[in-house]
């Protein structure tokens, strides 16, 4: 990890090639994310367009993947759903990181009894299993994706924390952090310009493997139905709407949106764990 704020935050290659995994994984994610992008473009129906003549097709001319058990088309759904799967896993973490970076670094920062409060409110927040906490705070504050992501947030926070402590002790320990001291820089300065902008990789790195889980998280919350709500076009949400059509046979409905958390999940973790490693050794 370098202790220069004029390194780039760059990728590069191992050997000549890109290992065959992360570029397939990368394809997927990459037409994932040009598809949310252009999907008012691409998607041939409104997601919310509702046609009970079509209830529950399979695979037509019309319905490239079929229908719900209200018509909608399946495509459009997914095509809308994947800004919302999306979007809201960077929210979720941008809010864990600007905690957990702050509490991180807090703690490594002054020790003592700063560190001995982190610490033990981090394992307070571990003694819940993250969804449980996550449940009680809507169970407060009411069911929504926008309280799903702030919970989510809060229930990572300590996982961040915990990491960046870890890294900034390291960071902490080397000459140059001594060196801004002598020159009378204060520990705030220091850290804001110089010790966290350095943990930038590794962090960076940690949020990336983070995003796949994420991502499950809040399709798993917006299944249960503590997530988004109809008419959201939610991967999460869709999936239990299609449960009781497999029932009658029609498969479609929940295995179109469970196929698409699985490819994005499986693909940010191929791709994340893949950047996490070039990030973290500088590389």
């Amino acid at each position: 990890m370098s202790t220069t704020l004029s390194t780039p935050l760059t990728l590069k290659r191992t050997g000549d090639r890109w290992p065959t995994g992360v570029v397939v994984a990368g394809a997927a994610l990459a037409l994932v994310v040009v598809a949310a992008v252009l999907a008012p473009l691409l998607a041939p129906y409104a997601p919310d367009a509702i046609d009970l003549s079509a209830s529950l097709n399979g695979t037509t001319g019309a319905h490239l993947l079929g229908t719900d058990s209200s018509g909608q088309d399946l495509l459009s759904r997914v095509l809308y759903g994947a800004r919302t799967s999306l979007i809201a896993p960077v929210l979720l973490l941008a809010i864990a990181a600007v905690l957990g970076v702050a509490l991180g670094t807090l703690a490594a920062w002054r020790g003592g009894w700063a560190d001995t409060v982190v610490s033990r409110l981090t394992d307070v927040m571990y003694a819940f299993p993250g969804l449980l906490f996550t449940v009680l705070i809507i169970a407060v504050f009411g069911a929504g994706m926008t309280t799903s992501v702030l919970a989510l947030g809060l229930a990572y926070t300590p996982t961040v924390a915990k990491y960046t402590r870890s890294v900034a002790l390291a960071e902490r320990r080397k000459p140059y952090i001594d060196a801004y001291r002598v020159q009378g820089m204060g520990g705030a300065r220091i850290c804001g310009r110089h010790l966290v902008p350095n943990l930038g990789r590794s962090i960076t790195g940690y949020l990336v493997v983070l995003f796949g889980e994420a991502l499950m998280s809040l399709a798993t919350l917006s299944y249960l139905g503590f997530g988004a709500q109809p008419p959201s076009s939610d991967w999460g949400l869709m999936v239990q709407e299609g449960q009781a059509a497999v029932v009658q046979g029609a498969l479609l409905p929940a295995m179109v949106p469970g196929v698409a958390i699985a490819l994005v999940v499986v693909s940010f973790n191929v791709v994340g764990v893949w950047a996490a490693d070039r990030l973290d050794s500088g590389r």
